[in-house]
């Protein structure tokens, strides 16, 4: 099974993962490596988000495969997808695998993903990046994610709640 934590940039995926590690117990795949493993080899196309080349998604969909059957169990993949077509293209490829899907979007109040932000010590210098993509994180929340993904406003919960809230959605 793949839990899939999506949302915008900056709001708890990867600290909710961590925790999901050992609530569910699950393995984290951050796909992001994928981007940077992708980077060195076709970096010279150009891309705003390494999302937008093919083998990136490709590569995603074959590694949660090849490590589930290897492993089994969970894997929980902490990424933002904010393009319908890339989801889409994701979770029919899950599918074909026979990979279940479980696919949660974290979502925070304007104010308090600023705040989050604004004082987050993981990742300083992504702040104005993650600042300047809410309009198309809100945007994406409006036009797909509503009808694709279960939303979980985490605007007043703490990281181990919204691990809680996961874990009784994906255990039963």
């Amino acid at each position: 099974m793949i839990v899939w934590l999506n949302g915008n940039f900056g709001a708890g995926k990867t600290t909710t993962a961590r925790l999901l590690k050992d609530t569910l117990p699950a393995r984290v795949f951050d796909s992001e490596h994928i981007g940077y493993l992708l980077r060195p080899i076709i970096g010279d196309i150009p891309c705003h988000d390494f999302k937008e080349w093919a083998p990136w998604r490709g590569l995603t969909i074959e590694t949660a495969r090849q490590v589930l059957d290897f492993v089994g169990g969970t894997l929980v993949i902490p990424q933002s997808v904010l393009q319908h077509g890339y989801w889409t293209e994701l979770t029919d490829g899950f599918a074909k695998a026979d990979i279940p899907v479980r696919a949660f979007t974290l979502h925070a109040d304007r104010d308090t993903f600023r705040h989050r932000v604004e004082h987050d010590t993981d990742e300083p210098t992504a702040k104005q990046w993650r600042l300047d993509h809410r309009e198309r994180y809100e945007t994406a929340l409006d036009a797909w994610m509503r009808d694709h993904t279960e939303i979980i406003d985490t605007s007043h919960l703490t990281p181990d709640q919204v691990a809680a809230h996961i874990t009784t959605a994906v255990t039963g």
